[in-house]
């Protein structure tokens, strides 16, 4: 039984690292007119693409269960492609807030995998884990320098 619920956060974050790869590239193509965004979020998508792989071998040890739910939150989160400083903070904002999600999904299968004695699912989740949380970071950095920019000028 506990396989059936790995399987289940092991769907939830493949799903939410795959919408985090499409945002960001969405992203990159959207403010390519910001000298650091679109060649960061690329190589931000980079990491989540080199996580998607990582998963492989774990889908096949655990099995994975489809979840809508990344979907949903990305559906929620981003309205299509809009330009200047205040759509690159709301952009920057919901990257932010997905790559929380993944983060989140890997810190609890980080904890499945203490419990289970899986070295191989711990390695897994602490290097993705570091990587997104480099993510959130650069988001976060950048959030601080638009906000001034998008809300205070006119």
């Amino acid at each position: 039984m506990v396989d059936m619920h790995v399987g289940n956060y092991l769907g939830l974050v493949h799903g939410s690292e795959q919408h985090l790869v499409d945002a960001l590239k969405k992203v990159a193509e959207h403010h390519g007119d910001e000298p650091d965004i679109e060649e960061t979020c690329r190589l931000l998508a980079s990491w989540s693409e080199k996580h998607l792989e990582h998963l492989g071998l774990l889908v096949q040890k655990y099995g994975e269960s489809k979840n809508l739910e990344p979907a949903n939150m990305e559906k929620a989160l981003f309205h299509g492609p809009q330009k200047g400083s205040l759509a690159l903070l709301r952009d920057l904002h919901d990257l932010w807030l997905l790559a929380n999600e993944v983060q989140l999904c890997w810190t609890v299968l980080e904890q499945a995998a203490q419990a289970l004695r899986d070295d191989e699912l711990e390695r897994v989740c602490q290097e993705c884990g570091r990587e997104t949380k480099r993510q959130i970071a650069f988001f976060l950095t950048r959030i601080k320098q638009a906000a001034p920019q998008a809300l205070v000028v006119a």
